[in-house]
């Protein structure tokens, strides 16, 4: 079988679905992977084939930086659904880009499995292909009164205001991006336009959702249908050719198990200042750290002898060995250091990271989150004592990596896509 995953994001929503597509060119199948240029290199050496996602020159990067980039006490700019109203803004108009390139992606397909970035994008093109396109997403989309929206808000609004948001944020968006798919859709692949309630009503399909998250960190609503299935994680393994720097190794043995800081995918205009804060943390908590800079450039001359600065560590090989992880929130860093079983410190940015820091804190193994526009050397030194000294914290985070640990979300996954597959060829 031939299948096309479409993975449009950061690294965070990008390596998940290299995950899952690794798992099933482990059973036979041929992969394609879609996504950004920057993680080409990720894909081949998962042994899959790349397809790049061309969006008129836009990065994956550049996208974060135009989000993130604006002054941090800014409140508007920290709302979640201002931020995600920004992003589709960012996308629209390179909807017939970003088509061709999901056009040329599935050629000979027999299935389209893809995120939610865009909306109607692959969906529109496994209808015109005649394939099933089922959604592999990494944060819960389908309404329940449990919670909101994960894009709206972390708190919760009662249940009537909570089943509210999902159509509420579902019809904001689709209505930025609507006229430019249809357009598209309509030009491209004579297909006739897409309703308002189009994009909702992807959470009422028929057809599974893949959810890649575990029940132990979210346990199934109750008012979910049958077709919303929680798998697990998908997690994809370090390369077997991978070893750690001597540095690195050095700094792990010269003493006690330092605190991980690293904020990922996420760039700002401040990420000097974030810096300066997370170090000055380490010193006033008598803590050690490594500091992980990811996209961020950071130009510190001189660090502290109790600070190691490194680009980037497999996380499946980095945080087990920490006391601690201080991290932004975002999907993917977080099952990574719940997996780990370490306690894990959120500073979200946006998006869908203020819930997962209020999930983290909710479980028990992680302080109360820290916002990124309240992030202080106080805060975050508090913050890291309470994690490294608080035996409840730590047996939480144990039990809860172990659960992690436990499940096969790929299996999981794989057996409902094969069940999707012959529904569709009988």
């Amino acid at each position: 079988m031939k299948v096309t995953i479409w993975a449009l994001g950061s690294r965070g929503d990008v390596q998940p679905l290299i995950a899952l597509g690794q798992g099933m060119q482990s059973v036979g199948h041929t992969i394609t992977i879609a996504t950004p240029d920057e993680f080409a290199s990720l894909v081949q050496q998962a042994g899959m084939q790349f397809h790049p996602i061309r969006a008129l020159g836009l990065t994956a990067k550049s996208l974060m930086q135009k989000i993130t980039g604006e002054a941090p006490q800014n409140s508007l700019q920290q709302n979640q659904a201002v931020q995600s109203i920004r992003l589709t803004q960012l996308l629209v108009a390179a909807i017939p880009e970003i088509g061709e390139s999901c056009w040329e992606a599935c050629l000979g397909a027999d299935i389209c499995i893809s995120n939610i970035i865009p909306p109607g994008v692959p969906s529109s093109v496994a209808e015109k292909m005649q394939i099933p396109h089922m959604l592999a997403i990494l944060q819960p989309n389908d309404r329940t009164s449990q919670f909101p929206q994960v894009f709206v808000s972390a708190r919760s609004f009662g249940s009537t205001l909570n089943q509210l948001s999902y159509p509420g944020i579902s019809l904001a968006l689709w209505s930025l991006g609507r006229s430019s798919v249809n357009k598209w859709r309509q030009q491209r692949l004579s297909l006739p336009p897409l309703k308002w309630s189009y994009f909702s009503d992807m959470f009422t399909s028929p057809i599974p959702r893949l959810y890649g998250f575990s029940t132990s960190v979210i346990p199934k609503p109750k008012d979910w249908s049958k077709q919303a299935i929680v798998t697990g994680y998908w997690f994809l393994e370090q390369a077997a050719d991978w070893h750690p720097p001597d540095d690195l190794v050095d700094f792990l043995e010269s003493g006690p198990p330092p605190i991980s800081i690293g904020f990922g995918s996420m760039v700002a205009n401040d990420m000097e200042k974030i810096a300066e804060i997370c170090i000055q943390a380490l010193i006033r908590a008598k803590h050690r750290g490594i500091l992980l800079t990811g996209w961020s450039e950071f130009h510190k001359q001189r660090l502290p002898e109790c600070v190691l600065t490194t680009e980037s560590v497999p996380h499946e090989w980095l945080f087990p060995r920490m006391a601690a992880v201080v991290h932004h929130g975002g999907a993917g860093t977080t099952s990574a250091s719940l997996r780990s079983g370490v306690p894990t410190i959120i500073v979200p940015f946006l998006l869908d990271q203020p819930f997962w820091g209020k999930r983290v804190y909710d479980l028990g193994v992680g302080p109360k989150p820290i916002p990124r526009c309240k992030l202080t050397i106080e805060r975050l030194a508090d913050a890291m004592t309470e994690a490294v000294t608080s035996s409840e914290i730590r047996q939480r985070a144990v039990e809860l990596g172990r659960k992690i640990r436990a499940e096969d979300g790929i299996a999981n996954a794989i057996e409902v896509i094969h069940q999707v597959m012959n529904h569709h060829r009988a």
